[in-house]
């Protein structure tokens, strides 16, 4: 029996519209909700304990909107509250983790650079991706504070946003690294800009389009995949920050210039 219900996405931001987008995409005819906490964000500047409060707040919110399946489509949440996410919900919750296991498989010279939130870095999960994925791999971790936060205002390619980058991309570059994982949500919409400075014979990926794949699965393995032969999936977005502000960064993301945000606060 096909079920029309939503599938939920959040972010602490609009870094998750990467995400949204690979979903998208793979399921055009889904009703897609996405709640950006904007007025939390950045998540990876926080304790680990606050990320979690956040997240079973919105995944409760999400929830109450009819949402069939969650997606916390922000690595840092994922790393930080996953777990304890599913020992909250009876509801599938489907996560991200940077792409660390493609990213060793198709390095050719055996050195990986990651950029991502301090969160993420240092959180369990991460390090269980590099002890089963990266066995005699050179990851080196980047943390990057302030990226995030250039994606949260739209500055995808200002001299401000590209200095940035080239602080963290340095010593990457400098220690050769042939693939670069990118490991927040926010950063895809700063692939142009990596890709650019790093040059093209350095691989930049990230698990935006696995994560659709994976929500794919789910909804097929448990009989939850909408009708979808003869409609076309809607898209709702929800925010704790600044309606206003939050529209003009996701209509310039999301590239629907009458889109409208409803603020909710939790």
């Amino acid at each position: 029996m096909p079920n029309p219900n939503p599938i939920g996405i959040f972010d602490s931001g609009v870094g998750g519209l990467s995400v949204l987008k690979e979903i998208r995409r793979l399921m055009p005819g889904e009703d897609l909700l996405y709640y950006a906490d904007s007025a939390h964000c950045p998540y990876g500047i926080k304790p680990p304990e606050n990320i979690r409060r956040r997240a079973s707040k919105i995944t409760q919110f999400l929830i109450s909107t009819k949402a069939k399946l969650i997606v916390a489509a922000c690595n840092t949440a994922s790393i930080a509250g996953l777990d304890d996410l599913r020992q909250q919900f009876q509801i599938p919750i489907v996560g991200m983790e940077p792409a660390i296991k493609p990213a060793a498989e198709i390095t050719r010279n055996g050195r990986v650079g990651v950029l991502a939130t301090g969160v993420t870095i240092n959180g369990e999960r991460f390090n269980s991706l590099l002890t089963r994925f990266a066995n005699g791999i050179e990851v080196i971790n980047v943390p990057c504070p302030g990226l995030v936060e250039q994606v949260e205002m739209g500055q995808l390619d200002s001299p401000e946003t590209a200095a940035l980058l080239r602080k963290f991309l340095n010593p990457l570059m400098l220690s050769g690294v042939d693939t670069v994982v990118l490991g927040c949500t926010h950063y895809p919409f700063l692939r142009p800009l990596v890709e650019s400075i790093m040059g093209p014979e350095v691989n930049v990926i990230d698990s935006g389009c696995a994560v659709a794949k994976r929500v794919y699965q789910v909804l097929q393995s448990k009989d939850l995949l909408a009708d979808t032969d003869f409609r076309s999936g809607t898209e709702t977005f929800y925010t704790s920050g600044n309606p206003d502000l939050v529209s003009q960064v996701i209509r310039h993301l999301w590239e629907r210039p009458n889109l409208t945000v409803a603020y909710i606060k939790l």
